[in-house]
């Protein structure tokens, strides 16, 4: 039996699984090739997603022939029949867990960041990966789930070797597969498309499986639950920022039913809550159930200094006040989308308040500053026309000096204000869907700006 690519593998395995569904299921990927895997069975269970990160310890002259693997809270499984068969010693087997150990801390920061991991005391947790050789990872991870408190561990994978299930039945309680041929050789001969699952796709399936949580469970917290359970609402506001000179910001704020986030949008020299192209991203959001702010970060009188239009700082201050209000206003989370300079404040801004996600178009990150840049701990998605040489070439040098999660997008034949046909639709689509991607989880709270 052959899968066409992981995410086949998946959906023909969620099928097989469907027995979980009402013993509380939480779903762990094994990263990297096992989350795309892992996603599908989550989608199909209706379950939550979260990865177990396992590192299998390498043979140093052979390091595809696993001796044994490590995973969190110290576990590790030895194979000594490899051990013996490649005559290694302990300093060989100690130098490599010591690396493999320093690369399984990295993706564990990677792939959650701040977020703490799916409780699995008395749940059933399913572990998932793309394919089983020689078990020694799957069973460290079955180990790592039942030191975590699992009631019922379950193994699941698309294809194993003939007669591994046995040996797998001593660390796991069920052991689910779709095939196990007898002339197994590789996992990723069972595989048309077997091509290698990056650290980015990882975070990325952990954010849509956290941004379907989000859009299933109805919103009951906040400060004034129930104000917005109502059909999508829009009205005219006046932001009040704190400082006795700081002015009241008029701003419109959309808030579709059951929104997850409030996008709060910064707009550059010379524009302001009624730009035509910010207006139109703005649209495309709340079509797909985000709320949004557009506001005038400036007065009509200091919007004709141009030196205020240029003030990252002041500029970033009051985004941030935006967003505190919006937080307090709906209760929600609070992500920014900074056009022009509007991106530097929007980058200035996160590095205090943490927005959700920041999203630039066509913007000049790189007046944040270098230090603002390498602070900033929000995904960050860098958009710029292929034809805005200069501005493309700041925002390569600006995501460069990001340390966060990000991503520089470019839509070909786009000048700076991405006035050629299709242009805009293709900035709305990309900043949709990064906001979709990195709502915050579920029960991870709703602050954006506190």
């Amino acid at each position: 039996m052959r899968f066409v690519n992981r995410e086949d593998a998946g959906r023909e395995l969620a099928g097989r699984l469907r027995h979980l569904q009402d013993r509380d299921p939480v779903v762990l990927g094994l990263p990297r090739g096992g989350v795309p895997v892992a996603f599908e069975v989550a989608q199909g269970l209706g379950a939550p997603l979260d990865v177990l990160v396992v590192r299998k310890l390498g043979v140093p002259f052979q390091p595809e022939l696993g001796f044994g693997a490590v995973g969190e809270d110290g576990a590790k499984v030895i194979n000594p029949e490899v051990v013996g068969m490649a005559r290694l010693d302990e300093d060989d087997m100690a130098e490599v867990e010591r690396l493999e150990r320093a690369e399984l801390e990295r993706r564990v920061r990677s792939y959650r960041g701040d977020t703490p991991r799916e409780e699995l005391a008395g749940r059933t947790a399913v572990i998932v990966d793309d394919g089983i050789a020689t078990g020694s990872t799957a069973r460290a991870a079955c180990r790592i789930a039942r030191t975590q408190g699992a009631a019922h561990v379950v193994l699941a994978v698309p294809v194993l070797p003939a007669g591994t299930p046995e040996q797998l039945l001593q660390d796991a309680d069920e052991v689910v597969f779709l095939s196990a041929p007898s002339g197994f050789g590789s996992v990723g001969q069972w595989y048309e498309d077997f091509a290698q699952t990056e650290d980015r796709e990882v975070v990325e399936l952990l954010n849509r499986a956290a941004a379907a949580a989000h859009k299933t469970a109805p919103r009951s917290e906040g400060p004034h639950p129930g104000a917005w359970d109502r059909p999508t609402e829009r009205r005219e506001v006046e932001i009040g920022l704190p400082g006795p000179e700081e002015p009241v910001l008029p701003g419109e704020l959309v808030l579709p039913h059951h929104a997850p986030v409030v996008v709060a949008f910064a707009h550059g020299s010379g524009s302001g809550r009624h730009s035509r192209r910010n207006r139109y991203v703005a649209e495309v959001l709340q079509r797909a159930g985000l709320g949004t702010l557009l506001f005038d970060l400036l007065t009509e009188e200091e919007e004709l200094d141009r030196n205020l239009v240029f003030d990252i700082p002041l500029l970033a201050g009051r985004l941030a006040g935006a967003g505190r209000w919006a937080h307090g206003e709906t209760g929600l989370p609070v992500a920014y989308f900074g056009a022009s300079t509007g991106a530097a404040a929007a980058l200035r801004a996160a590095v205090e308040d943490h927005p959700a996600a920041v999203v630039s178009r066509g913007g000049r990150p790189d007046l944040a500053g270098e230090t603002a840049l390498a602070a900033v701990r929000s995904p960050t998605l860098l958009i710029v026309g292929g034809q805005d040489h200069m501005v493309l070439e700041l925002n390569a040098q600006a995501e460069r000096k990001l340390r966060c999660e990000k991503r520089l997008e470019v839509v070909p034949g786009a000048t700076h204000l991405f006035e050629e046909p299709g242009a805009l639709e293709q900035v709305a689509q990309l900043a949709r869907d990064w906001f979709a991607a990195h709502l915050p989880r579920a029960g991870a709270g709703a602050r954006a700006a506190a």
